[in-house]
């Protein structure tokens, strides 16, 4: 059996769809975190998934830029979370819409 471009599109779209229920679902801000990571690496197996069938390097070129990204937003976002959280165990989604100010 030969794996081709269809199972990993096959394989992006069903982690995009765990992510995007996982988003909407649950009200945890550190597992809402990691539902956005997920769903960012979805979008990367794809975009490697494409440009192999394509045979052309844009497609790695923006998986590495998103990667960058992802790793800024895991520094900056990861750090907040775990800050909110340490502050108030039972926190939500619901209640850092109070940090607006």
């Amino acid at each position: 059996m030969e794996v081709t471009e269809t199972w990993y599109l096959v394989l992006s779209a069903l982690l995009f769809s765990i992510g995007l229920v996982g988003l909407l679902v649950r009200r945890n801000p550190l597992i809402m975190f990691m539902c956005v990571e997920l769903m960012l690496n979805s979008v990367n197996i794809s975009f490697v998934a494409f440009s192999g069938a394509l045979d052309d390097i844009a497609g790695r070129t923006a998986v590495f830029f998103v990667l960058v990204v992802a790793a800024a937003e895991v520094v900056v976002g990861l750090s907040l979370v775990v800050a909110l959280m340490r502050r108030r165990p039972t926190l939500t989604a619901d209640d850092l819409t109070a940090l607006k100010g």
